[in-house]
């Protein structure tokens, strides 16, 4: 669960596993980033970041998630509390090893292959679990 605090905020947001939904999350996390009280010299840079990150960890979850079962979900949590952003992207699959995760081969030009490197380059910490209800890939991003 997302915590809230009285200085806190918390969004709950739980969509079918499609691809067209991808950009309306990329896109409340872009709105949420620029409402920051943050000391970010380039409000817009940590909100593209954010959609980023989020859209990548989203498309991941879909496809690797339960990509031939659309009647499942997908649950996005994003919270902040004490200057920290923290995104959870819930699936159902059946999980994976994050640190097995090669770096991608960038003279290739195969586009696959390269959203954990962005959410890793893009996020502060990023760590991938297995939970009661599934997996859960939580991504963490000061902002002070």
């Amino acid at each position: 669960m997302c915590g809230a605090s009285e200085n806190s905020m918390s969004v709950d947001i739980v969509v079918p596993n499609k691809t067209r939904y991808l950009s309306l999350i990329g896109n409340i996390a872009e709105q949420i980033a620029r409402h920051l009280d943050t000391s970010a010299k380039d409000p817009d840079t940590l909100a593209y970041h954010l959609d980023l990150a989020l859209t990548e960890a989203m498309a991941n979850a879909i496809q690797y998630g339960c990509p031939t079962d659309a009647k499942q979900s997908v649950r996005v949590c994003l919270s902040i509390n004490d200057k920290i952003l923290c995104i959870r992207v819930y699936d159902h699959g059946l999980g994976f090893d994050l640190n097995s995760v090669p770096t991608p081969d960038f003279a290739d030009l195969d586009e696959r292959g390269r959203g954990i490197f962005l959410i890793r380059s893009l996020m502060d910490s990023v760590e991938y679990r297995k939970t009661e209800d599934g997996n859960v890939l939580e991504m963490r991003k000061k902002f002070a």
